[in-house]
């Protein structure tokens, strides 16, 4: 199964590719999409859609683990990151994608098996699992291939409940 992780965001929308075969990981690509502080909203939302659909157009993966917003004090920036995740979403659904979204919370417990887990934490849990040289960057990358992680974990989860 190829997953497609990504931790929304508007200034920085990280995005991983793995591939997921048994109980092993591949990974594919993984990145970040950048927008610029000087850039209008729409512009920055029309950016990180067009690329995102760059990414899947080229991986081609089946599912996508998309991480669910974190409260966050600040309600602008709330709103503003919302409508960037509404844009991974969006295409993420026009190409067929099944889509799983998961919090934080669940994120940290797949990966680390604690809720209350810190960045470290889970960047290190990354790079073990996929068994990377070092940690990759920006933490908004480390944070979508926790979220492609995290699923992979999620389906080998409900499969064996199944069972």
């Amino acid at each position: 199964m190829r997953i497609l992780g990504i931790d929304p965001g508007y200034a920085i929308l990280g995005y991983g590719v793995v591939d997921y075969i048994g109980n092993h990981f591949e990974v594919v690509d993984y990145g970040a999409i950048t927008t610029n502080a000087k850039m209008e909203m729409p512009d920055r939302l029309c950016k990180l859609y067009s690329k995102l659909g760059e990414i899947i157009n080229k991986y081609k993966p089946e599912d996508a683990s998309v991480e669910e917003l974190f409260f966050n004090s600040n309600a602008k920036t709330a709103i503003m990151v919302g409508q960037a995740r509404g844009v991974a979403v969006l295409a993420c659904a026009e190409s067929g994608l099944n889509i799983s979204e998961y919090t934080p919370l669940q994120i940290k417990q797949a990966l680390v098996g604690y809720g209350r887990a810190d960045k470290k934490q889970i960047q290190y849990m990354v790079r073990l699992l996929l068994n990377l040289d070092k940690v990759p960057k920006p933490d908004d990358t480390a944070d979508a291939l926790a979220a492609a992680i995290c699923h992979a974990n999620s389906m080998n989860s409900r499969v064996k409940e199944r069972l």
